[in-house]
């Protein structure tokens, strides 16, 4: 049902065979991961407003590569980061060790981090470095309840809208902007218009701005005063 494939940049993503949906770009799994929620997501919420410490909410932890990047970051390595991680369908061992993440990015700082990050216990606060702590949760987003006003951003990464239309009902993103903090941001790779008219309704300021390799536009937003 999962195949490994590479994408352009030479990194690897999961094909999801059933459902013919891919976990990442197939134009670069990395470039996209790093341009939508590092660049547009990690670095503005942070350079905007001068974070010492950002609270991370993730919609579909997957290969777990956005939280990878996060916590190798070199920019925001002084940067406390609490990063809570929504995951229905955890991948088994088998997959996760075909993937060349550790190697791709062995460069940036300790690969080790990958394979730590996918050891750490569901449903517990796991500090990986001095300035990073997770908390993977095994749930599915639609029914999940969290805290509100606790997180500062947001990285909606499910499925496409086509595939899993019941994670971006307007009900689920509610919950969502619900458990953000005023100012928080949400970045996701998606740009349809129904998620953008849903998301100007529950109070969200809403932008466009460049995509990805692949993609000319993604989705930055910003919950206003409640």
């Amino acid at each position: 049902m999962l195949k490994v494939i590479k994408t352009s940049d030479g990194s690897h993503t999961i094909k999801h065979l059933e459902l013919n949906e891919t976990y990442h770009s197939t134009h670069g799994a990395i470039q996209e991961s790093n341009h939508v929620y590092i660049e547009q997501g990690l670095h503005y919420f942070t350079n905007r407003f001068q974070a010492r410490s950002v609270k991370i909410l993730e919609v579909g932890f997957g290969t777990g590569l956005n939280a990878l990047l996060t916590m190798l970051d070199e920019k925001t390595q002084s940067i406390e980061k609490i990063y809570h991680s929504v995951e229905a369908f955890p991948l088994s061992e088998v997959i996760l060790n075909q993937l060349n993440y550790p190697d791709y990015l062995s460069h940036q700082g300790d690969a080790q981090g990958f394979l730590e990050l996918h050891k750490a216990n569901w449903g517990e606060d796991v500090r990986l470095n001095n300035a990073f702590t997770i908390h993977k949760i095994h749930a599915d987003i639609c029914s999940l309840r969290l805290e509100e006003d606790f997180y500062d951003l947001v990285y909606f990464d499910a499925f496409a809208p086509k595939i899993q239309p019941e994670i971006w009902a307007k009900s689920v993103l509610a919950n969502v902007v619900s458990v953000m903090r005023e100012k928080g941001v949400m970045v996701t790779y998606c740009a349809s218009g129904q998620f953008k008219r849903d998301l100007k309704d529950l109070n969200m300021e809403v932008e466009e701005v460049p995509g990805p390799p692949g993609k000319r536009v993604m989705v930055r937003a910003c919950r206003l005063r409640k």
